[in-house]
């Protein structure tokens, strides 16, 4: 997109099943297919509640769901609503989705940390009324589908389910963590060190 007009700016991408194509989503609604992603519906041009912030593909490749800032959800292609929060009282706005390795379902991300599960997603805990350095940013699930990571501004990483319940901090390219419990250092291994 580099050089051409945009009405408004790209705020996420969400690579298709096949890694030779992606989609981005811009805070207007507008999707953007690229490779061999199939352009599969917008929300740009209609109205919406609240700037999109991001974009998540379903496992298919078939299908995607834009967010907006107030936790509206749009499904496109094979993607299905399984709710949002629009409507519902937010501490913060919602900053990002992922799905589910189902497609059955999905998690938004609050910029306070907050997480919301929807569908066949399951809450397995947050960041969200503890103290954060800087704001998350966005949310990405496992392979395994077994936990997600949230970022923050400043590179710091919670991570939950998978590794750690609740969300605990794990690395972090800012010099302070945004979570008072970070999980302990491995030793060196002096013998892979070069």
């Amino acid at each position: 997109m580099g050089g051409q007009h945009l009405n408004k700016p790209v705020v996420g991408m969400a690579p298709n099943l096949s890694g030779k194509g992606y989609w981005l989503a811009a805070s207007d609604g507008g999707i953007f297919a690229f490779g061999d992603a199939t352009y599969l519906g917008s929300m740009g041009g209609q109205q919406i509640s609240a700037p999109i912030v991001g974009i998540a593909a379903t496992p298919t490749g078939n299908g995607y769901w834009e967010v907006g800032a107030d936790g509206a959800v749009y499904p496109f292609g094979d993607a299905q609503s399984y709710g949002s929060m629009a409507g519902k009282h937010l501490n913060a706005p919602i900053v990002g989705i992922t799905g589910t390795t189902t497609g059955k379902g999905y998690w938004l991300a609050a910029s306070d940390g907050g997480i919301f599960a929807f569908g066949d997603a399951t809450y397995l805990g947050s960041m969200g009324g503890q103290h954060l350095n800087k704001p998350v940013v966005g949310i990405a699930g496992t392979p395994t589908g077994s936990g997600y990571t949230e970022v923050a501004t400043d590179g710091g990483v919670s991570t939950s389910g998978t590794r750690s319940s609740p969300a605990r901090w794990v690395a972090s390219i800012s010099t302070s963590p945004w979570s008072a419990s970070p999980l302990p250092r491995r030793k060196r291994r002096p013998e892979l060190e070069g």
